[in-house]
């Protein structure tokens, strides 16, 4: 089996994050995309709490065949380096090929991530281009410019009108991940979760794979 991982914040899950796994799969190097949403942020970044956003995300994937939600980052220790979560990863899928997939930006970034060398070797990347990051030699844009902090502030700004609101930000939103943040009350404070936020996609030191535009990366959004 040929396993991409795709790991994030995904505070929220939004439509290029949709596109992403969707573009992976429909080229063919794969046969399965591994969503991740981080645990614990390693710079204390405060999101949503985990259980919310892996819920999000498995409603916001939910249309993808081949495409599944993994919450291997709760069993990791903190810190955890996106090269921990592949080895995990590797470990619970023994006989799978495994790929990790990164925006252009995390590549021009990678200088900052803990043993880039062996993320590569254990998983060696699938990037993608994404409009409005310019990387010389890189793959076309194939993602649009989301950012889940702009989606984030109209949302409070709009609590319990989510579904409601015309905004561009929200449209970039799956209806069933705005229903779920209504139906919770989500991102209705400027604090969301302090210890519940990231891990392989918040990698300490390294770049957020799928969390502020599209997929960024660090270790698994």
């Amino acid at each position: 089996m040929r396993l991409a991982v795709y790991g994030g914040s995904f505070d929220p899950p939004h439509r290029a994050h949709v596109l992403a796994a969707e573009h992976v799969l429909q080229s063919g190097e794969v046969d399965r995309v591994l969503v991740v949403p981080v645990f614990r942020h390693a710079f204390h970044k405060r999101m949503e709490p985990f259980e919310h956003r892996v819920r999000m995300c498995e409603r916001a994937f939910a249309g993808l065949d081949g495409v599944e939600v993994s919450t291997i980052e709760a069993e990791l220790p903190a810190p955890s380096y996106t090269v921990q979560t592949l080895r995990a990863l590797r470990r619970r899928y023994p006989d799978a090929e495994l790929r990790f997939v990164v925006g252009t930006d995390a590549v021009q970034e990678s200088h900052k991530w803990h043993r880039f060398d062996e993320v590569c070797r254990i998983a060696p990347l699938i990037v993608l281009g994404r409009v409005g990051v310019e990387h010389l030699g890189g793959p076309e844009p194939v993602l649009p410019d989301v950012s889940s902090t702009e989606i984030r502030a109209v949302l409070r700004e709009r609590a319990g009108r989510a579904q409601d609101d015309p905004s561009p930000q929200l449209a970039a939103v799956p209806q069933s991940v705005l229903a779920y943040i209504d139906e919770h009350g989500l991102y209705r404070a400027e604090v969301g979760s302090a210890g519940d936020g990231a891990g392989a996609g918040a990698r300490e030191g390294e770049p957020d794979p799928g969390h502020e535009r599209s997929p960024r990366s660090r270790s698994l959004g």
